[in-house]
């Protein structure tokens, strides 16, 4: 997994890719995601939040938007211990973050 965030004060946006290898990892992706789209948007600090298929059935855009870094690394905590992560885990994922104004 590549993660480049640049650390500033004020909103954090993350865009990237979940880069899927097989029909199991995209049937895991679409198993799990809806869950994971509801618990992430009802986080306090969550702006936005967008998973999306690609025309490339193996490859999801993903888009986030949270508050401040705090914020995201409530995120990235919640996430990891959830069903999502032990679910998708071994998918390889490409994301790079910047403050937003």
């Amino acid at each position: 997994m590549t993660d480049k965030v640049k650390t500033t004060a004020g909103p954090v946006r993350l865009t990237g890719r979940l880069i899927c290898r097989s029909a199991c990892d995209i049937e895991a992706v679409r198993t799990h995601l809806p869950q994971h789209i509801r618990l992430t948007r009802a986080e306090a600090g969550c702006i936005s939040f967008s998973v999306v298929q690609s025309e490339d059935p193996l490859i999801w855009h993903v888009e986030e938007r949270f508050v401040d870094m705090e914020a995201l690394a409530f995120h990235q905590q919640r996430t990891r211990a959830s069903s999502w992560w032990t679910a998708t885990a071994g998918i390889p994922r490409d994301y790079e973050g910047v403050g937003v104004d």
